[in-house]
């Protein structure tokens, strides 16, 4: 039985032994195949390679590469300068003295725990990014140390590759070897981007609470401490309850670590943070969506590919984290690289669009309890012969501290009938039906009411857009089948579609989330150019500060829509003008095409309309969506509409639209006579005129029980 027992244990033993030798051989053989792709790989040489450039960076550093910044600029379309982009360390920065120890301490416990005791990098971070990047097949946590933070912004653009992760580290170990941990904090505390143009805590302290960072206590140094991990999802103007939700970890963090006790912790988290941001001089809708176009077009340069439609909800957030991210990278970019960046902008004609809101609206003086008007517009003026973006307003001018919402582009409405083209009825012209169409206007069961509450039975789908008769875009929408009629919306980027849009109340304007006053000028701008889209923007080209194109916009096109469907869409926007919902809006000896758009209790208000020179979209309504007595599309959106397109058509020389062929009279084959049809250069003078029509139209409206 003993015998039994001892050839048990050794045969036991053997396996053990056996199994370890076999471990080993096999880590011996993994081992010698790594270092074989390292060094014939060339990757040994590469990393050489960079090692060598990062002790060059840190031996020529000095104090002063920690203090210096390039100025970017932007010019409007006439070379007239629109703003300057610059994170003033020069004027804010702070000696690490002079830094309050609860920054500091902040810092070391939401950021790098380690970072009084490494050497420049933390090994086991690195293990873990490593592990994570193995599991996802790319980057997705950043291991980094407050040193490597401090060597990317200084040294280093923000590539997400390994060879830039690599020489990180590298230069982080240098800088340990030369400058002090005081030194490292000083700088990175002074370099670090905080949002909204802001680089280092003093200028955070200065942008945000309009005072110095001396006089902060803890909330709100915490409260800014939270924003540099991520400056686009922590934005604290946009997005405060994000930065409320980080500066709270960061609290719990410093307790955990003891760097504050528990009375301290809590009385932090209970104290409101108030926004006191000083009042600057600035074009603001025009510079923050310059800033937005530029920062996608350097994120589209580096190699981001946008998305627009999901699988699912947990597919969305991904994407939205990784856009945040890169988002704001590329806006560390703008602000420190010396970027010229050149713009579509036409600053006279951006005025003339503010004024035409300002005075369309001029009557609605009730504000809210930051002193914003209750009532606000957004509208957006497109180059018909480039598709640039000439003009766009995102509100009411007010003489208001920092930026403010740009509903232009920030902001997502219903736009009830205004949809209907775009949506339906170009789509519909393309499968057989014309302006002389008979359609069927009744009420059925299912479907919905006319605004009139009155039905005319047969007519023609040209008298149907006239009179936006909802039985009819709802009973071709069904025809098309919902699916159909999004997919028009996906091939011009429309961002906020949802897979619960797909119903027939879409026909109507029944969006989850809406649509922006950009994409609706865009998706107008695409049927008036012959069906082709072009995706919106006023980036012409950015160069560097030497003037080197960094990049340049082709602005290329995207056939949406056939062409002689969108020309017969647009002869029919015309009689909308002339005899329909948006009468007494024509343009005086200006052929215009438009349509209006008046949602459910007149919450929202659109008029959408062009000529062959300018596509011009407007809303109107409340922030806190509510109903606006009178508000219909042809009123004030229509009169604002009117007003600014008038003025800056003074002086053009008239331009008919370009005719569609009657496919029931002429033959089929005329894309020569569709394509030779070229419509002639605008002229560039452009003169103010005033006043704003009075409107006596009918409503316009989505039905009753429908978004």
């Amino acid at each position: 039985m003993g015998e039994t027992k001892k050839k048990k244990k050794k045969k036991k033993k053997y396996r053990v032994f056996w199994f370890l030798a076999k471990f080993q051989i096999l880590l011996l053989v993994l081992v010698a195949g790594a270092l074989g792709w390292y060094y014939f790989g060339g990757y040994a040489q590469t990393v050489s390679k960079l090692q060598k450039e990062a002790k060059e960076f840190v031996r020529n550093s000095s104090d002063d590469t920690f203090r210096s910044v390039q100025t970017s600029l932007v010019y409007d379309v006439n070379g007239t300068l629109v703003s300057t982009l610059k994170g003033e360390k020069d004027v804010y920065y702070l000696e690490y003295e002079d830094i309050p120890a609860y920054a500091v301490a902040a810092m070391v416990s939401i950021e790098d725990k380690k970072f009084y005791s490494h050497n420049g990098i933390d090994i086991k971070a690195i293990m873990r990014a490593a592990k994570a990047m193995i599991q996802n097949g790319k980057v997705t946590q950043g291991g980094s140390t407050i040193t490597q933070q401090l060597a990317r912004n200084i040294f280093l653009n923000q590539d997400v590759k390994w060879e830039r992760k690599i020489e990180e580290m590298f230069i982080a170990v240098e800088l340990e070897k030369i400058y002090s941990k005081n030194k490292i904090m000083e700088y990175y505390l002074n370099n670090i981007y905080f949002g909204n143009g802001y680089y280092g805590i003093q200028a955070a302290s200065k942008g945000y609470f309009n005072t110095e960072v001396e006089n902060l206590d803890l909330a709100q140094i915490t409260f800014l401490c939270a924003i540099p991990n991520n400056p686009s999802l922590y934005d604290p103007v946009v997005r405060m309850e994000n930065t409320i939700k980080r500066q709270r970890r960061i609290l719990d963090q410093m307790l955990e670590d003891g760097k504050i006790n528990q009375a301290t912790c809590l009385e932090a988290k209970a104290q409101e943070i108030t926004l006191n941001r000083p009042q600057k001089t600035k074009n603001d809708y025009v510079e923050t969506y310059t800033y937005n176009c530029a920062i996608r077009a350097l994120m589209k340069l580096a190699g981001f590919e946008f998305q627009y439609e999901f699988e699912s909800e947990p597919q969305r957030a991904e994407y939205q984290e990784e856009y945040d991210e890169m988002y704001g990278q590329c806006q560390n970019s703008l602000f420190t690289y010396g970027y010229r960046i050149y713009t579509s902008i036409d600053l006279n004609t951006q005025q003339i669009l503010q004024a035409a809101v300002d005075n369309g609206l001029a009557e609605f003086s009730e504000q809210n309890e930051e002193g914003i008007f209750t009532l606000q517009s957004a509208a957006v003026c497109i180059d018909n012969h480039t598709g640039y973006v000439r003009a766009i307003v995102g509100g009411r001018n007010q003489d208001l501290p920092g930026y403010t919402l740009n509903r232009a582009y920030q902001s997502f409405r219903q736009p009830g009938s205004s949809i209907k083209p775009v949506l339906v009825y170009t789509p519909a012209l393309e499968r057989n039906y014309t302006p002389d169409s008979i359609v069927q206007d009744v009420k059925t069961e299912e479907g919905p009411s006319n605004s009139s509450g009155s039905y005319s039975g047969d007519i023609t789908l040209r008298y149907a857009v006239q009179t936006s008769k909802n039985t009819v875009a709802w009973n071709l929408l069904e025809e098309l089948t919902p699916q159909a009629g999004l997919s028009y919306l996906k091939a011009m980027n429309f961002s906020k579609l949802d897979s619960r849009d797909e119903q027939s109340a879409i026909s109507l304007g029944g969006f989850t989330n809406g649509v922006s006053a950009v994409e609706m000028a865009s998706a107008y701008a695409a049927i008036e150019n012959d069906g082709k889209f072009r995706e919106p923007t006023c980036i012409v080209k950015i160069t560097d500060a030497q003037d080197n194109v960094i990049l340049e916009t082709a602005n290329e096109e995207k056939e949406v829509y056939k062409t002689n469907a969108s020309r017969m869409m647009t002869d029919m926007l015309t009689t909308v003008i002339q005899e329909g919902t948006g009468r007494g809006l024509a343009l005086e000896n200006m052929p215009c095409a438009g349509k209006t758009g008046t949602t459910n209790d007149n919450k929202d208000g659109w008029f959408v309309g062009y000529t062959s020179y300018y596509t011009t979209s407007v809303w109107v309504g409340y922030d806190m969506p509510r109903e606006l007595p009178g508000l219909t599309g042809a009123s004030y959106p229509g009169s604002i509409w009117q007003a600014f397109m008038s003025q800056i058509h003074q002086g053009l020389e008239p331009v008919e639209f370009l005719p569609y062929i009657d496919e029931q009279k002429a033959p089929l084959d005329n894309d020569e006579y569709l394509d030779g049809m070229q419509e002639p250069e605008p002229d560039p003078n452009v003169s103010p005129e005033d006043g704003l029509p009075e409107q006596e139209n009918p409503p316009d409206t989505v039905p009753e029980g429908l978004p």
